[in-house]
């Protein structure tokens, strides 16, 4: 159990992380867009997330909306920039291989507070979950690093008519799911870093006479 302090960090550090993923994945504030014409979009500012946008709007423009209108993006729209799919994409992915970085962690704590003395298997399962943290970063880090480099150039998205959308926004800024997916990138990877780092531990054969 000494030797295994680190791995217990990170497993600690790999829940929050894949926690802050599942977030920023389900988020709609990844870039914030300032509109000139508060004609349909009343407040002026337009959410877009990976999944749907968003506007505040005192118009009647869907049904069942009056105030806040989304409209989901859709996967037949060729219009939606290729950083917006490969987002919803390798989100899905690091949400799926950091659960099961997570579950090959659980599995070999277990084994260590249970003094169970299966030590290749345990080294092997900290070592598989250590994989799956840095693959779940990495898959986290790219979609997030893409539409920053988006915001900052201060990108358009050619929105259909039925967004209600402008096709560029007067200025844009990057959403608190920007800032919440680079933290689970830095958790994920310090979490595998350290699962990766286990080592069996040096035994030592006494003679007794």
């Amino acid at each position: 159990v000494s030797t295994s302090h680190l791995q217990l960090v990170a497993f600690a550090l790999g829940t929050v992380g894949w926690i802050l993923c599942t977030v920023s994945m389900g988020i709609v504030e990844w870039r914030v867009w300032h509109v000139d014409n508060t004609t349909i979009i009343s407040s002026g500012i337009a959410w877009v997330g990976i999944w749907k946008v968003c506007f505040i709007s005192y118009l009647h423009v869907s049904p069942g909306y009056k105030e806040q209108f989304c409209h989901k993006l859709s996967g037949y729209d060729s219009s939606i920039p290729h950083e917006i799919y490969a987002a919803q994409g390798l989100l899905l992915i690091a949400m799926f291989t950091g659960l099961l970085g997570l579950t090959a962690t659980i599995f070999a704590l277990r084994n260590v507070c249970m003094g169970i003395a299966h030590k290749t298997l345990i080294t092997r399962f900290f070592l598989v979950g250590g994989f799956f943290y840095v693959l779940a970063g990495l898959c986290v880090l790219i979609p997030v690093s893409w539409n920053f480099y988006s915001v900052t150039h201060n990108q358009s998205i050619a929105f259909p008519p039925s967004y209600f959308m402008p096709s560029s926004p007067a200025a844009q800024e990057a959403g608190a799911a920007v800032p919440i997916g680079i933290v689970a990138v830095i958790l994920l990877l310090l979490s595998g870093t350290f699962s990766l780092s286990y080592r069996l531990p040096v035994t030592t054969n006494t003679i007794t006479k």
